[in-house]
C-alpha cells in the first residue's frame, strides 16, 4: 500500500541574522492532491520552498518527505522530488528533445521510453524537436514540468508556474497539473500570486502572513465557514466610507465597495451609510471568492 503522505513540515523556523522569516511553518501534501500556497510578498513563501528542497539551513523543525527528513537524510528525501523555482532551467539554442536528453543524465534508468512518456504528458509532441528559442512561455514552462517529471517524483514543487503567462497558457499549466495529479497521483505544492488560477485548480490551500501559517484547509470549506455574503454597492464617493462602519469591506475604486455581511445586515448597512451622506446607486450581491478569503485572512486591501 503506497502512503499517501507525502510532504510533513513541521514547525519550521528559519532565522537570518536576527530577523526571524518563518515563525513556525507546518503543513502537508499528501499523493494526489494539489495545495495551493498563498501570501503576500515577503510573507515566507519562497523561504519555506528553499528549505523543503534543502536549499537553505532550517534553523529549527523538520521536513519529511515520503518518511525521510530532510536534515538527516537529504538524498533519499529530494530523489522523488520535481520541482520549478522561479524559471525552467533551459538551454535555448537546442531542441526540447535535447533539452530532455540532458536531463536524462541527472538520473540513472530514465529510457527513452521515459521521454517519450513525459512528452506526451505536457503535450508537447508536435513541437518537441524545435529549438526553445521558438517556444512560447507557456511551452517552455510545459517543458520545465516535463524535466522535473522525468524521474517520475511523486512530489512537484512549483514556484509561480503561471507567471507572465496568456490565458491560453494559463489554462494548459492547470490542466496539465491536474492531470498530474489526478492521474499521476503526484502531490503537488503550487506557490502563486494567481488567485482564480489557484482556486479552479487546487484542492487545499495554505495561507501565509509573516512567517506563519494562518489558514490550512480545503478551499470550498474556508469560503464557507469563515466568510459572510460579499455585496458590491455602487456609490457617488467611496471615500466618505471611512470611519462610517466596522464591518469589513474593500473600497474597489472612487465609486464601488465591496462590503462582507449578511442579508439580515443589509437595512442596517444601508440606513447607516445614507444617514452619513453616501448615496447608494446599486447593491449586487457577488459569488465568494478566494481572493475575498485571502484578504480578509490577512487584513489586507491588495494582493502583491
Amino acid at each position: 500500500m503506497m502512503e499517501k503522505l507525502i510532504l510533513k513540515c513541521n514547525d519550521l523556523h528559519k532565522k537570518i541574522r536576527k530577523k526571524q522569516i518563518l515563525k513556525g511553518i507546518s503543513l502537508e501534501v499528501q499523493r494526489g492532491e494539489i495545495v495551493g500556497f498563498i501570501g503576500p510578498n515577503g510573507a515566507g513563501k519562497t523561504t519555506t520552498i528553499k528549505l523543503i528542497l534543502g536549499l537553505q539551513k532550517i534553523t529549527k523543525g523538520s521536513v519529511i518527505i515520503n518518511g525521510y527528513d530532510i536534515k538527516k537524510d537529504f538524498v533519499n528525501a529530494i530523489k522523488n522530488v520535481g520541482t520549478i523555482v522561479e524559471n525552467p532551467d533551459l538551454y535555448m539554442y537546442m531542441s526540447g528533445y535535447n533539452n530532455l536528453k540532458l536531463s536524462q543524465n541527472y538520473y540513472d534508468k530514465i529510457t527513452d521510453d521515459r521521454i517519450s512518456e513525459v512528452v506526451k504528458l505536457v503535450g508537447l509532441e508536435k513541437r518537441i524537436y524545435d529549438k526553445v528559442s521558438k517556444y512560447s512561455l507557456g511551452m517552455r514552462q510545459r517543458l520545465g514540468i516535463a524535466q522535473a517529471i522525468l524521474h517520475k517524483p511523486n512530489l512537484l514543487i512549483l514556484d509561480e508556474p503561471t507567471n507572465g503567462l496568456d490565458p491560453e497558457g494559463i489554462i494548459d499549466i492547470r490542466n496539465l497539473l491536474k492531470k498530474l495529479a489526478y492521474e499521476e497521483k503526484i502531490g503537488i505544492l503550487v506557490s502563486s500570486h494567481n488567485l482564480s488560477e489557484l482556486e479552479n485548480m487546487c484542492d487545499k490551500v495554505c495561507i501565509i502572513k509573516n512567517g506563519i501559517i494562518v489558514e490550512e484547509t480545503d478551499i470550498e470549506k474556508l469560503k464557507n465557514e469563515t466568510m459572510k455574503e460579499c455585496y458590491i454597492f455602487e456609490v457617488d464617493d467611496s471615500s466618505k466610507l471611512k470611519n462610517i462602519i466596522k464591518n469589513q469591506y474593500i473600497i474597489l475604486d472612487n465609486k464601488h465597495i465591496k462590503i462582507y455581511i449578511n442579508k439580515e445586515e443589509l437595512p442596517i448597512i444601508t440606513k447607516e451609510l445614507e444617514k452619513n451622506e453616501l448615496i447608494i446607486y446599486t447593491i449586487t450581491k457577488k459569488e465568494i471568492k478566494l481572493e475575498d478569503v485571502f484578504l480578509k485572512k490577512i487584513g489586507g486591501n491588495n494582493i502583491d
